[in-house]
């Protein structure tokens, strides 16, 4: 049997994949897990850390926190997980609207002892997910989510009585987060004007609300959510909206966020992208600058281009390569007490601010960047020369062979040998499906596209079913 947590919670086609019914259960089943492990049954009397004075005296209970995005299913499921929560004796606070990253910070700074946030990040408004954070901000471990997933086989009682956890909605959430983020920004944002793409999801009041107390000039664009607009056509997975907005606006800079925002990308005053490479690479070297990037070390993923690490090359800094995932790049930083990393895509990780990916944070970061250095987004962004990337995806394929068929091998080392230090190639097995992706750098998007071609045909012959 499949396990149900992928490599980012539960995610699928609600009304299939993920329902009330599984939202109530899992909550439930994270509740006794938690229970378990901190040794807190129902009305337990251990004393919590005081937030409120009126309840210096009130008998320990656990808590938890639920956010949503904006998708249509996500008060259906944040209403079933917080009655899941109640249901093992857990007091349950719905936060609303609001960032993943969101979320995650204010489980950690307002000691709530789980996080569970209802979105499906950049896809469409049919699909939500389900994922959970520990009392650190922190997503939950494999083998937690794992003792979870065991749980909800099994039989147990719910609470009764006055062991039944309370639900109630904080209106202050958002605010508290907002407040957040304003304090991080390095420099105030004044005189500079902005596009700000929020996907029609869950940054839609924090972005606007944050750059504007930094003092920008904010124009925003899809901040109208209706529940099925989600993503749709907008936000970082499509930028070209923004692209046309920022210099049909005469803007210095834009920000993409994607439906739950903890992604960004960004777009010069020329309409030009700035992907999360060149995004990782200015925050890099003002961090070295700074004194704030622990061990001088950038941490990304192999799916990175080769120019961003020539640059950090060049600027005296390392770069740590893991996985695709934010969760490998989160791993690898907690591992080496790293306070930079992240995703091609726009998922960037500061650790000395957050516990993950942060869409508005990493904007907030970045446009304070553009203002302390007294440049342009466009100046800044050419420290990273991105060599010319073609990705190919071949499908249907048996894709646990890529690595070991001799003739595949024998290909791509044939590839590398042509590309020479002036590109690179990278063959991937999917997660999700069965298919390889061949990706290809080189010096010209010409030989970039004829190499990865050529791979590609060996690896449907090679590999086809």
């Amino acid at each position: 049997m499949a396990r149900l947590f992928g490599t980012d919670g539960v995610r699928g086609l609600v009304g299939r994949e993920v329902t009330a019914e599984l939202a109530l259960r899992l909550a439930a089943a994270a509740a006794r897990e938690l229970e378990a492990e901190s040794g807190l049954g129902y009305g337990s009397k251990a004393a919590p850390p005081v937030l409120d004075h009126r309840l210096e005296d009130a008998p320990r209970r656990l808590r938890g926190i639920v956010g949503v995005d904006s998708r249509v299913s996500g008060a259906m499921l944040a209403a079933a997980s917080a009655a899941g929560l109640a249901s093992a004796g857990i007091d349950a606070v719905l936060a609303g609207v609001i960032p993943t990253p969101g979320l995650a910070y204010l489980t950690r700074s307002l000691g709530f002892d789980v996080g569970v946030m209802i979105s499906a990040s950049h896809n469409p408004y049919q699909d939500n997910g389900i994922k959970f954070f520990a009392r650190s901000g922190y997503k939950l471990p494999d083998a937690v989510e794992d003792a979870i997933e065991a749980r909800l086989v099994q039989e147990w009682e719910p609470a009764i009585g006055d062991a039944v956890g309370s639900i109630h909605t904080d209106q202050a959430a958002l605010e508290r987060y907002v407040d957040f983020l304003v304090a991080s920004a390095p420099a105030c944002l004044e005189g500079m004007r902005v596009v700000l793409d929020c996907a029609n999801g869950a940054a839609c009041q924090v972005a606007p609300a944050v750059f504007g107390r930094l003092g920008a000039e904010v124009m925003p664009l899809a901040v109208h959510p209706s529940g099925t607009n989600i993503n749709s056509g907008v936000g970082s997975t499509h930028p070209e909206l923004l692209q046309r907005a920022v210099v049909g606006l005469e803007a210095h800079a834009g920000f993409a966020f994607d439906g739950d925002a903890d992604r960004c990308l960004a777009v010069d005053a020329a309409g030009e992208l700035v992907d999360g490479d060149k995004i990782m690479g200015i925050l890099a070297v003002a961090l070295k600058e700074r004194g704030e990037l622990a061990s001088n070390t950038l941490v990304t993923t192999v799916m990175s281009n080769l120019g961003l690490f020539q640059a950090m090359a060049g600027a005296g800094i390392d770069v740590k390569v893991t996985a695709v995932g934010d969760r490998y790049v989160l791993e690898e930083m907690i591992a080496g007490g790293y306070t930079l990393g992240g995703e091609q895509s726009g998922h960037v990780i500061m650790t000395r601010h957050a516990t993950t990916g942060d869409g508005v944070l990493t904007a907030v970061q970045l446009a304070g960047q553009v203002r302390a250095a007294e440049s342009s987004l466009g100046e800044l962004a050419r420290l990273v020369e991105a060599f010319p990337q073609v990705l190919v995806n071949v499908p249907e394929v048996d894709k646990s062979r890529v690595a070991s068929d001799p003739v595949v091998v024998a290909a791509v080392r044939a590839a590398e040998a042509e590309l020479g230090s002036s590109g690179r190639v990278l063959l991937r097995a999917s997660g999700t499906e069965p298919l390889v992706r061949v990706m290809v750098e080189a010096s010209t998007a010409a030989q970039a596209e004829a190499v990865a071609n050529q791979l590609a045909t060996v690896v449907a012959r090679q590999l086809g079913f």
